[in-house]
């Protein structure tokens, strides 16, 4: 049965989901992320938009059906830029890649300005990280525009946040915090007549390492919410945690490939329907082991 909330309106173009996962390339324009913060400035140290499109249709030659486009870092400790560098560095990018390809291409910001700007450029999607919590006025700018949303799980901003930690940050359980939290950020949608939702429990943002791990065990109780999930687990530290032998230094991003593989694998088996990578063929490649097990 075709559930018409897996088919996602995006502004002029659709989504799908009901076919099948889908695969959100990541194309940070930024110096400071945590993996590849830095990889499309020029040398003077601004965005190479030329480079950053090829990048973008590298990831669509290899399975991309969305690019998820990002100005501003929001690894834990991020300090913030303001609207005008975040959009000096997006909205370009998004006209031009838009001249050069239909693909549906998502603006990761949490700010309305931002995401007008983007929109306005040719983005279908606003991802925004804090669920409609830290813009009140962002909102109404997806609705204006027909935008579909991300609405993301995060307790509290990336300039405050730590990395993870082995230790649990309360005592409610993550999964019903992290449900609650979506449920109301639906809410919220709803009340701007926002319908094309989906959902992203956050990993990495404000939970500690085992709480990533219950919230990964137990990410297809989130389907209770009715909408499509998003899982970020792409070279996430919550990872390098666990591969890292004892008493030695966390494992850096570069090196969690294969744990990303193995938990982007069990998000798949646990009903994710878009998976947000920064290795898209790999992740391609287990999207289809997935599918072909499902098959049987």
């Amino acid at each position: 049965m075709r559930d018409p909330r897996f088919i996602i309106n995006c502004t002029d173009r659709k989504l799908d989901l009901c076919e099948g996962p889908k695969i959100m390339g990541i194309l940070n324009t930024t110096p400071d992320s945590f993996y590849d913060g830095g990889l499309l400035l020029g040398n003077t140290s601004d965005v190479d938009f030329d480079r950053a499109v090829t990048y973008a249709l590298e990831m669509i030659g290899h399975g991309a059906s969305i690019i998820d486009i990002g100005g501003e870092s929001s690894r834990p400790g991020a300090e913030k830029i303001s609207s005008a560098e975040e959009i000096a560095r997006t909205a370009p990018l998004i006209a031009l890649l838009r001249s050069k390809s239909d693909v549906v291409i998502s603006i990761d910001t949490y700010k309305a300005d931002v995401a007008e700007h983007a929109l306005r450029a040719g983005a279908n999607i606003v991802n925004d990280i804090s669920g409609f919590t830290f813009d009140s006025n962002l909102p109404a700018i997806c609705s204006k525009y027909n935008a579909a949303v991300i609405l993301m799980h995060t307790p509290i901003k990336p300039e405050l946040m730590q990395w993870s930690t082995g230790t649990d940050s309360g005592d409610e359980d993550i999964l019903s915090r992290v449900s609650g939290f979506l449920a109301n950020a639906i809410a919220r949608a709803e009340k701007y007549s926002i319908e094309n939702i989906i959902i992203d429990p956050g990993f990495g943002f404000g939970k500690s390492v085992s709480e990533n791990f219950r919230l990964l065990a137990l990410l297809g109780s989130l389907h209770s919410l009715g909408r499509p999930i998003l899982a970020g687990v792409s070279r996430k530290s919550f990872l390098g945690h666990v591969i890292t032998p004892p008493g030695d230094t966390i494992a850096p991003p570069v090196e969690r490939l294969a744990a990303t593989i193995a938990a982007e694998t069990i998000a798949l088996m646990h009903g994710a329907s878009i998976l947000r990578v920064h290795d898209v063929e790999a992740a391609v490649q287990c999207m289809r082991v997935v599918a072909a097990l499902n098959e049987e």
